[in-house]
């Protein structure tokens, strides 16, 4: 494995974010619990420590706390808001609360100019703050490195023990100085080579999976994403024909999509792909479903059932390869985790039988969206395969807001094949990330040619994005939406009124179940 840094999760919602930033700059980086011992994270070699921040006060009684022997061990250490303040409460340092709280932008003066943090920084620049109390006493040791208007300690740092903190956050894309703290931490305080590469990822899974697997066949779930595409190319790289690809047509995937990607898996990438028509079997396990958590929890048991159904049709098959990725496993915590709320279940990662006749491969587990693209790069697969939107494993069920029925899944075809096409015809810049669209339990009235109608409202969803974890609403030309608009209102009966969405992820979710 290379050099590790982890991040200890206090429950804020740039967690994800950090470790993203931390793997743009070349070092693997790891979320764990605020609460993971030292004991059971030495093993691995940890090279820096970097704690989140969080909702809660460092002030309050049971306020989450980290383990003792992490700020002992020597490895450097890198606070941010709540980490900063965790890290001066234990070190015996005085905060106090503000009367008002600081969120936003600030200006961030600089006074540590010749401190290693800010190497190369600028004396005075924009940052992010987001913090109820704030340090008034150092720490033994510490000095301050910069401040804002209203935080007197705004960055404080001892070199000595490499112990630093920030209470702006570093992570997000608001702070103008971010990403040259986090290399002045990494690089220039912890000394950490980047040596997070895809092509040592690659060759290193590749010797993994062959060497996990040994003469054991297995099979992979493909859905026609990019993610099934690359957990599939990876581990037919490894153990070639011992991999059967099986894709599912559970009745809800997009306008000619099933054909389509049966095409492309076994004419492009050369994979053994088994094409199993399961439209009935799903469709009739969702009738009168619709609560959206049902819906995956649903769908993920009946993928395993289908792909179990089928093992048994091939000899020495022990293992089912899955497209997981980092986000998926994040996003997943249980609703009573100590770092964070479950935002939903994920067919790759929710709603699996206890007892699974299949062990789980899941080459991509550890990676972003981003990095997944660029394994797929690495692996030599075709460019429309690499940059295909993402798209939810239990399909168009979470695109439907209420019951499924073959009457309305035509329908949200339809409207989503016409979204796709005005929007890949266009010439867009940035170009979204992801767009589709969404039918609706609305229905309302209005009028065409002479008559009334009374029919479903379908919502349009566009966003620009990394990798999911937050997300911006995409500002489409007002003709792009008026031709979509117009082409679903004439060209899909049953539809006569259409809303774009232009809510940002956080507080909504990509997708809207």
């Amino acid at each position: 494995m290379p050099a590790t840094v982890f991040v200890l999760d206090f429950g804020a919602q740039y967690s994800q974010l950090i470790a993203r930033r931390v793997r743009e700059i070349g070092i693997y980086c790891e979320i764990v619990p605020y609460d993971a011992t030292w004991e059971s994270l030495k093993a691995r070699q940890p090279v820096a420590f970097i704690l989140s921040g969080g909702p809660e006060s460092t002030l309050v009684e049971g306020a989450p706390d980290c383990d003792e022997a992490i700020l002992n061990s020597g490895v450097p250490i890198f606070g941010i808001c709540y980490g900063m303040q965790l890290i001066a409460r234990k070190l015996h340092a005085e905060l106090v609360p503000l009367a008002k709280a600081e969120y936003g932008p600030a200006m961030l003066h600089v006074d540590g100019a010749g401190d290693p943090l800010f190497a190369g920084a600028p004396l005075e620049s924009r940052v992010w703050m987001s913090h109820g109390d704030s340090v008034v006493k150092l720490p033994e040791g510490f000095v301050t490195l910069a401040s804002t208007e209203r935080c007197r300690v705004a960055a404080m740092g001892d070199a000595g023990r490499k112990i630093y903190g920030t209470q702006f956050h570093p992570e997000v894309a608001h702070t103008q100085i971010g990403r040259a703290v986090l290399d002045n931490f990494l690089h220039g305080i912890a000394g950490i080579v980047s040596d997070w590469k895809m092509e040592s990822f690659v060759e290193r899974s590749i010797a993994e999976i062959r060497e996990k697997v040994g003469e054991a066949n297995v099979i992979c779930a493909l859905s026609g994403g990019v993610d099934s595409a690359v957990a599939a190319t990876l581990v037919s790289r490894a153990i070639g024909r011992q991999l059967t690809c099986i894709f599912v047509d559970h009745g809800l995937l997009r306008k000619n999509e099933a054909e389509q990607v049966v095409k492309a898996f076994r004419d492009v990438l050369h994979l053994n792909v088994i094409a199993v028509d399961a439209r009935k079997r799903f469709l009739d396990k969702l009738a009168g479903i619709e609560d959206p958590e049902r819906k995956r929890i649903i769908i993920g048991h009946e993928f395993i059932a289908v792909f179990d159904e089928e093992a048994a049709k091939i000899p020495n098959v022990q293992f089912l390869v899955q497209g997981t990725l980092y986000p998926d496993v994040i996003e997943s915590k249980t609703p009573d985790s100590k770092a964070g709320h479950k935002i939903k279940s994920h067919h790759n990662v929710g709603g699996l039988p206890e007892k699974m006749k299949l062990a789980l491969i899941e080459p991509l587990r550890a990676l972003f969206k981003d990095e997944v693209r660029e394994v797929g790069r690495v692996l030599g697969l075709p460019e429309a395969i690499v940059e295909r939107q993402p798209f939810p494993g239990p399909g168009l069920a979470v695109r439907i807001i209420g019951d499924i029925t073959e009457e309305r899944l035509a329908l949200v075809r339809d409207a989503d094949a016409i979204v796709r096409a005005e929007i890949d015809a266009a010439i867009l810049d940035p170009k979204p990330w992801q767009y589709f669209a969404v039918l609706t339990p609305v229905k309302s009235v209005g009028v065409m040619g002479d008559g009334r109608t009374y029919a479903n409202l379908v919502a349009v969803r566009a966003i620009t994005s990394e990798d999911g974890m937050t997300a911006d609403w995409a500002r489409l030309p007002h003709e792009l939406l008026e031709r979509i608009s117009t082409r679903i209102v004439n060209e899909i009966q049953g539809v006569n009124r259409v809303a774009y969405d232009i809510t940002s992820k956080p507080p909504a979710t990509v997708e809207w179940e």
